[in-house]
Order: C-alpha cells, then sequence, then structure tokens
C-alpha cells in the first residue's frame, strides 16, 4: 500500500476531486483527515469510510479563515500525528467582470483559491522538516497555463497556485520535502457538471475537443495524487503534472 504510516491532510475533501482523492489515499493506507464547509457531506463521508476499517476524520472549517484552517490542524494531528502530506484541494470558481469585480470580491477569491496554499505549509513544514520528510501536492488547473475567456481572475490565481508549488519546492528541498501541482482538465464534478449545463450546446462542444474522447472522471486525478504523496515519487519535485487527457497539448 503507497500510503502505509502516513497522515495525509486533504482540504475541500467532502466532495468532487477532494473527495476522489481521500477515497484514494484512506484505500493505499493513509490516515487520512480532511476539511471542508459541507459539514453534512464531510461527516458522511469519514462515517462511511470508517465503517470499513479506514481511519479517516472530517474537521468542519474555511480553508479563507486561518482560525479555523488552524483549529482543525491541531485536532487532527492529535488525532493521527504529524501530517507528512498535504493536498490543498479547497477552490472556486470565478467569472467576474475586471470592471465591476470589487476589491471585497477579489480578496474572498484569493482568500479559497491561492493564499491557503501557503497557510497550509505554515502548519505542516515545521513538523515534515524537522521529520526531513514530507509531500505538499497542490490542486491547480489547466487555468495555470492556458486559460479561457470568462474567467477572470480564476486564471490568474492557478498561475499563482504554481509559482507557489515552484518556490516552496526550491526553498524546501533542502529538508527534504517535497512541492507538486496537479492541473486537471475537464474532470466530471458537480461544479464541471453546473459549468457545462448552464449553456445550449456547452457539453457537447467540450466533449468535441477532448484528445481521449471523454472528461475525465475524479478518480483518475486522485491516482496521479496518490504517487505524489508517496515513496514512489521520491525525485519528483516543482512539477506541474496535467491530468488534462492531452487537452493542454491541442492547438485552438
Amino acid at each position: 500500500m503507497k500510503l502505509a504510516n502516513k497522515h495525509i491532510f486533504v482540504t475541500g475533501g467532502a466532495k468532487g476531486i477532494g473527495e476522489a482523492i481521500v477515497r484514494d489515499a484512506a484505500a493505499e493506507g493513509a490516515k487520512v483527515s480532511f476539511i471542508d464547509i459541507d459539514v453534512a457531506v464531510g461527516e458522511k463521508l469519514a462515517a462511511e469510510l470508517s465503517a470499513t476499517g479506514k481511519q479517516v476524520a472530517f474537521v468542519k472549517a474555511d480553508v479563507a479563515s486561518f482560525e479555523q484552517l488552524k483549529s482543525a490542524f491541531e485536532q487532527v494531528v492529535a488525532k493521527f500525528g504529524d501530517v507528512t502530506g498535504v493536498v490543498n484541494n479547497a477552490g472556486v470558481n470565478s467569472h467576474a467582470d475586471p470592471v465591476t469585480m470589487t476589491d471585497k470580491q477579489w480578496d474572498d477569491f484569493f482568500a479559497i483559491d491561492m493564499k491557503p496554499v501557503w497557510l497550509t505549509a505554515k502548519l505542516a513544514l515545521p513538523a515534515m522538516r524537522k521529520a526531513k520528510s514530507g509531500s505538499i501536492v497542490n490542486i491547480c488547473s489547466i487555468h495555470g497555463r492556458l486559460t479561457y475567456p470568462g474567467f477572470f481572475p480564476y486564471g490568474a490565481a492557478k498561475s499563482a497556485v504554481l509559482g507557489l508549488t515552484r518556490n516552496l519546492a526550491l526553498d524546501e528541498g533542502k529538508h527534504e520535502i517535497r512541492v507538486n501541482a496537479v492541473s486537471p482538465g475537464y474532470i466530471l464534478t458537480d461544479l464541471t457538471k453546473n459549468y457545462l449545463n448552464a449553456e445550449v450546446g456547452r457539453a457537447e462542444r467540450a466533449n468535441s475537443i477532448q484528445p481521449l474522447g471523454r472528461i475525465g472522471q475524479p478518480s483518475e486525478v486522485a491516482k496521479v495524487v496518490t504517487f505524489l504523496l508517496s515513496d514512489k515519487s521520491t525525485y519528483v519535485s516543482g512539477s506541474d503534472w496535467a491530468v488534462d487527457g492531452g487537452l493542454g497539448a491541442r492547438s485552438a
């Protein structure tokens, strides 16, 4: 089992890609703790996995609040021991107008999609440095490299996550801590379904451009994340792993 004896901490783990990561990490033998703002769904997932013998814990927390994040982190460390792997998955979409978007809307968005990558590192790195071991995986997006009209400032946030990933990898390498990004393309989550269903014909157009002929599944992202968290990837750091079915290689 790739993650035996590991403690993996996942943000936004109640559903979508986050849920798939929680499930896969637990299946690979990890103790998995995760946070989310959706209490009902988070508690249901934790109860389901715990009933099958997995070591899983859920704590309600909003990644935009360092106080909540810190409190949740301390609770799961008390339960499962020091965190050995972090997955920054929590995020929201943004389809704002650069003229009408307010300062508060900008700050609220980046407080969810970018800032927690730093905040979770702030919490996890001390123990990782002491242990001379650790892996951080930041869920980015194809929008970090290639974006699309109407996604302001989503592309900016995801580009920033890639920058933070590179800097953390360079700065923490001397402590034998690895930091990588995973950039999904079209993945069949509730957010993607809502986006595709918002306009007639959008789903058909999206499917028609997929090099593999289909939209990806959350579990296909989770498998890559699990690999990066494990000792199967001990010389992988500072990289961005595209899980987009080849979409990023396609010319317009």
